[in-house]
């Protein structure tokens, strides 16, 4: 008998990564966060809540800092998903510190984390289907969706991540380069998050630990990814994509 396929796993539920400072998007974030700014005439994490409406998300966990206000009304007109706001007012809790935070609205499966100024052309089919579909909870605590840095926009690093056929990650050694930089999107479940550190943290302290435990994986964005950190690159992010409509 040969062996039954693996269920399709479909997230209900996703936090979006909407509480940092945006100093690099100054001065366009002078008096409205970061997730506020326009791309294509609408605010950055329109794009991103449409997509994870479109995928099949019920529910966003959005958590807020740095102006909320602006972004709190905006939200508050949103239909799909639906919205639930993390507060963070009192204190900046980086990624990792959010996230504990917003534990508790996240429920017991693994969910999406998405960053609220994560935007992308896709190639073929959708990159979140794809990244749905390579979820395998027995051996993975968190899945990173992970783009080619020469064929994004925005990005002149060396690379994040070190990737073996299996999609399995390690991290990329100094002073070496890698294809591969974080998207800023993810699959996490939430026993990666036990034993955290309190108060503000970087998720890259989980990743390191899901590392060593040979839990953390990656697969490839298919498209071009836009790293929209500044107003320059939000700027070519614009122009790119003016281009590809005109052709």
């Amino acid at each position: 008998m040969p062996p039954r396929s693996r269920r399709p796993f479909q997230p209900t539920k996703a936090m979006v990564l909407a509480a940092g400072l945006g100093k690099r998007m100054r001065p366009l974030t002078n008096d409205i966060p970061k997730p506020m700014v326009p791309f294509q005439g609408r605010p950055l994490i329109d794009h991103v809540l449409d997509r994870l409406a479109a995928a099949g998300i019920i529910e966003a966990i959005v958590n807020v800092h740095y102006q909320p206000l602006p972004l709190e009304r905006h939200l508050a007109h949103r239909k799909a998903p639906k919205i639930t706001i993390s507060d963070e007012r009192d204190a900046l809790l980086d990624t990792g510190g959010g996230l504990m935070r917003a534990l508790p609205l996240l429920g017991n499966d693994a969910f999406v984390i998405h960053n609220s100024d994560s935007v992308w052309e896709e190639g073929v089919g959708s990159n979140l289907d794809r990244l749905f579909g390579a979820w395998d909870d027995a051996k993975m605590d968190s899945l990173l969706l992970m783009a080619l840095s020469g064929t994004s926009l925005g990005y002149d690093g060396h690379g994040d991540f070190t990737m073996d056929a299996d999609g399995r990650l390690q991290r990329r050694e100094e002073g070496r380069e890698s294809p591969f930089v974080f998207s800023g999107v993810s699959i996490a479940h939430p026993r990666m998050f036990k034993d955290a550190p309190p108060g503000a943290f970087s998720l890259n302290t989980l990743w390191d630990r899901a590392i060593e435990r040979g839990r953390l994986y990656g697969i490839r964005l298919e498209g071009t990814w836009m790293h929209i950190g500044t107003p320059e690159a939000l700027a070519d992010a614009e122009r790119w994509v003016a281009d590809e409509t005109a052709r």
